[in-house]
């Protein structure tokens, strides 16, 4: 989970958590199937090992789609949440994202850092409940140095440049951060209503006033890409 300061954002620096992927600058095309004749742009991506994967995962393909959008939901406790990821944005961490959810690594986790003081988002996508959980494994930045996170925002988090991994962050209000967190897509307004919903109950202020575990817990059962 994020370290416990005034950047809630952060995760322990010995474990790469919140991550975002990287392109090395090489595109191909990647065909999808004779019976269309179209094809999808792709990037390389780099998943270089490192840290104990809170659960046994394999690595992303290195090849990343690299255009469109991907449907995800997140079968929670609290509710539904549908997502919106932007494969064009930041394929890197969409790959790494939809590979993970497809291997179950987010099933029965629970969400465990709320904000709701200065910052106000919900963290998840950490399989050990510390934030200090990871997928074995991190990539690099995939920023434009403009980012702003909305209400909405769907963001990774991270342990520092280049350290992104398999947590994640879900804005429900408006929020000023710098532009150091890969945006890799949206939430519905449904969405956004059921993280408002849970930011509504408050936290334990574990790691302070208005920042800590949610006082109303947040499992998610499983996650649906489409």
């Amino acid at each position: 989970m994020p370290r416990r300061v005034a950047l809630p954002l952060l995760l322990v620096p010995a474990v790469a958590l919140l991550a975002s992927c990287g392109s090395d600058g090489s595109d191909t095309a990647t065909d999808t199937g004779p019976s269309t004749g179209s094809s999808v742009r792709t990037v390389s991506c780099d998943y270089p090992s490192g840290g104990q994967a809170a659960k046994d995962v394999d690595p992303p393909s290195a090849d990343a789609p690299a255009e469109g959008t991907v449907d995800v939901t997140l079968q929670t406790s609290a509710g539904d949440i549908p997502l919106t990821l932007d494969a064009a944005a930041t394929p890197c961490a969409v790959n790494s994202f939809v590979s993970l959810a497809d291997q179950g690594y987010f099933d029965d986790t629970q969400c465990h850092r709320l904000t709701t003081a200065g910052i106000f988002v919900l963290q998840c996508g950490d399989p050990t409940g510390s934030g200090a959980g990871g997928p074995g494994y991190s990539f690099p930045d995939e920023l434009t140095g403009k980012e702003t996170y909305p209400a909405g925002t769907v963001a990774m988090a991270n342990a520092g440049p280049d350290t992104n991994g398999s947590q994640f962050f879900l804005v429900y209000d408006d929020t000023q951060l710098s532009p150091d967190y890969d945006v890799i897509g949206h939430l519905d307004p449904s969405g956004t209503a059921v993280v408002k919903e849970v930011a509504a109950g408050g936290t334990d202020d574990a790691n302070g006033p208005g920042d800590g575990h949610p006082t109303t817990p947040v499992t998610i059962d499983s996650v649906t890409v489409s």
